[in-house]
């Protein structure tokens, strides 16, 4: 091989399979492998539907482990009754093992922060959408000519969410994408397998897991919005449209 066909090649191999970009620390809601850097902060908003809000918080305390705090209510907007949620909820992840050419990166973590209504009946005590509790992430990432491309995936199991009757390991998966530097399309897979059991199943919206969307703008570097589609699979007897939310992003350095 020629040495203008072998540099050829080694730029090539970099283009593709070289790994500059970290993951994402969440796409819409499943987590990734990725964690915030040390000394960094983020602050994120999650509009959902019925005027909810989500603010969270979550700070790098090193390279691997990152600590975070979320707080919100289901209808924080509106001319109801001013309902908040139960209690803050944890976020914490740390990063076992890095990522490289051969292996993905594969993080461990606990979110118990959920989406939608919080039913407090003593039979449900759970969102509408359960939250990913103890989880296990896997991430992926290529450079590809457009940007970065990332595969994640990961189980996890709810270990705050159980009287509803379905207490069974979940499965979730997802892509992003980066089309520019500024624009990222994002598509995620919930299997949602402790929604399918006795009283779960009555109260879960989605048929078959939750499928969801989004498309991110970067339009300067620290902030980000996103427009999510989420419930895409939603089940028509019990709502009758899928979730249309604005998630914001802020990350800054101490």
């Amino acid at each position: 091989m020629s040495k203008l066909n072998y540099n050829s090649f080694i730029l090539f191999v970099a283009l593709v399979f070289g790994q500059e970009y970290p993951p994402p620390t969440d796409l819409i809601t499943i987590p990734t492998a990725g964690t915030l850097a040390r000394g960094s902060f983020s602050m994120d908003m999650r509009i959902q539907d019925e005027g909810g809000m989500i603010l969270g918080l979550s700070a790098g305390i090193t390279d691997r482990f990152q600590f975070g705090l979320s707080y919100g209510s289901p209808n924080l907007i509106g001319d109801d009754s001013l309902r908040w949620y139960p209690r803050p909820e944890a976020k914490v992840k740390y990063l076992v093992i890095d990522e490289n050419m051969s292996m993905p990166g594969i993080a461990f973590g606990i979110n118990t922060q959920g989406f939608g209504n919080y039913h407090t009946e003593d039979s449900l005590k759970r969102y509408d959408t359960k939250a990913f509790g103890a989880y296990l992430a896997a991430s992926k990432n290529w450079k590809s000519p457009f940007g970065n491309m990332g595969l994640h995936s990961g189980i996890n199991y709810n270990f705050t969410e159980t009287a509803d009757g379905d207490s069974d390991p979940n499965l979730f998966f997802g892509i992003d994408i980066e089309l520019n530097p500024e624009f990222s399309l994002l598509l995620e897979y919930n299997c949602a397998l402790n929604e399918n059991d006795m009283t779960a199943k009555n109260m879960s919206i989605n048929k078959g897991g939750y499928l969801n969307a989004a498309v991110r703008w970067s339009f300067v570097e620290s902030l980000h919005l996103e427009l999510d589609l989420n419930n895409l699979l939603f089940d028509d007897e019990k709502v009758d449209y899928f979730k249309r939310e604005i998630k914001i992003t802020y990350i800054e350095y101490f």
